[in-house]
Formats: structure tokens, sequence, C-alpha cells
């Protein structure tokens, strides 16, 4: 494992891939500008990774994890090949408790297809490391105790039985989390889990990310990169 003293590994958060024409919550980049970040980083010698991989290499030095939240089928048609022109690794944190639904949790839209249980397990024979984020993409933290439990445990236990592999990896859905729900995902067996600025909480399970979206330019993606070396304390225990 990497010391405590190093820097907070960075991990970037994606979601969707495709047309971005209508995006009200800004979580969609096309596949070119996906390349484009992508082809930025190895540019600066950085290999995207899956986040256990980032996190069980001896240094993270030159590594960034990249992970894509809720488990859209443009994962695969869009997101997967230009990760494998690439050669780089992700995590794809998803609902098994929505298999082959779409993203209702979004008031305003637009409607996008969330990946079935085939749609997973290709990903995870291409080599993607599945995790949970969740059954159903609930605000775990106005959870009441048994369906929070319910969330965190089922969703890991259905996607191990998916997937025939280990779930190591939670993410929290909408990046909210609190002492409770670190607690709950711990329990689970969980290694490690994904925020997005977890505040006071710090530690494997409380992992930040940094939100990387359509209007990343060089530019932009370089000063989030030296931002987020610079504000962030270690992370303690991984």
């Amino acid at each position: 494992m990497a010391a405590a003293t190093e820097s907070t590994p960075w991990i970037a958060m994606y979601h969707s891939v495709g047309d971005c024409s209508e995006d009200p919550y800004l979580v969609t980049v096309t596949p070119d500008r996906l390349d484009r970040q992508l082809s930025w980083l190895r540019r600066r010698g950085l290999q995207g990774v899956s986040v256990s991989a980032l996190l069980a290499a001896p240094t993270r030095e030159g590594l960034v994890g990249l992970t894509f939240d809720d488990g859209y089928t443009d994962f695969l048609d869009h997101a997967l090949p230009v990760l494998t022109r690439h050669g780089f690794g992700a995590t794809l944190f998803v609902l098994p408790g929505r298999l082959g639904g779409d993203n209702a949790w979004d008031p305003l839209g637009p409607r996008k297809p969330l990946l079935t249980a085939d749609g997973i397990r290709e990903a995870a024979g291409a080599g993607v490391e599945i995790g949970s984020h969740g059954l159903t993409h609930l605000d775990l933290t106005r959870a009441d105790d048994i369906t929070l439990k319910s969330e965190v445990v089922e969703s890991r236990a259905a996607l191990e039985e998916l997937t025939g592999a280990p779930v190591s990896g939670f993410c929290y859905p909408y990046g909210t989390l609190d002492q409770r729900t670190v607690d709950t995902v711990r329990d689970a067996g969980y290694t490690y889990a994904c925020a997005i600025d977890p505040g006071g909480i710090t530690g494997p399970l409380a992992l930040p990310r940094v939100h990387i979206g359509q209007h990343d330019t060089a530019v932009r993606l370089y000063l989030k990169y030296r931002l987020h070396r610079l504000r962030r304390r270690p992370v303690e225990g991984i």
C-alpha cells in the first residue's frame, strides 16, 4: 500500500459519454472530448486505472483513477472503446436495482438508459472494475437504517452474483455521506468508497474525486489536477 504521507490519489469522476446537447446536470462528455482528455493524461505520462488498481499500486505516482457513475449504456457504446484505444482501465459504478432502467432520479432528464445485467457482465469481461452505486440511487444520508443497509449490502451481493467476482468498491449516490453511511459501507465489507468532497471525513471509505465535464480542456484539466493535489490532505490508511 502507498505510504500515508503520500498525497491524495487523483480520481476523476465521469458519468455519461455521448450526446451532450441536452445536459442540464452537466454530467455528459462527448466521445471526442473524452478522447482528448485521456490524450492529455497520456501526454503528461499519466496512466488511467481502476480505483482498486490505483490503491493497490506500490506508488500512485503517474496513476489516475478513472470512474464512471450510474452505469449508462453509453459506457459500452462510447466510453469503453476510447479507454481501450488508450490502454486505460476504469471503475464503473452501477445500480443493480435499476438494471435496464433509466436515470429516473434526474427530474429534468433527459432519460438515459442503464446497462442490463448482460451489459454489466460485458464491461466486466472487458477488464472494467465493477463497483456498487447502491441499488437505486438514493441519498443515503436521508435513508432510514433499513433502507440504507439494503442499498449498501444487497447491491454488493447482487453484483457479486451477477459478475461472479468480488465487489470491493462503493460510490455514494450524489456524493453525499456521513459517518453512519461510512460505517454501513465498512460493515458491508467494501474496502474503499468514492465520494465527491467528503469534508472532514477521510480515509479509504471517503475518497474525494474531481468532476470532469465537457468543458474541461487541457488548461482546465491541469488546474483541476494541481488544485486537487494542493488542497487535499493525505488519505490515511491506503
